[in-house]
């Protein structure tokens, strides 16, 4: 899943960068591949009607974890 929504970042342009947070090698592996990955025209039609823009809503993180960044 990292992968593609990485892949679908890249593929907005070259002037959209993701910065993903990453913690593991293996993780980091994972978002290279990323790069890889070539979504067609119909791929982000798709992506983009099963997850809206107005579906992605509120904080990243919960009350509690907002209070060490807030804080």
């Amino acid at each position: 899943m990292a992968q593609l929504a990485l892949a679908w970042v890249l593929s907005r342009g070259a002037d959209v960068v993701p910065i993903p947070g990453t913690k593991r090698r293996k993780w980091l592996r994972d978002n290279i591949g990323a790069s890889e990955i070539v979504l067609s025209d119909a791929d982000v039609v798709a992506l983009e009607a099963a997850v809206p823009r107005d579906a992605v809503a509120g904080d990243r993180y919960q009350p509690a974890g907002m209070l060490s960044i807030n804080g």
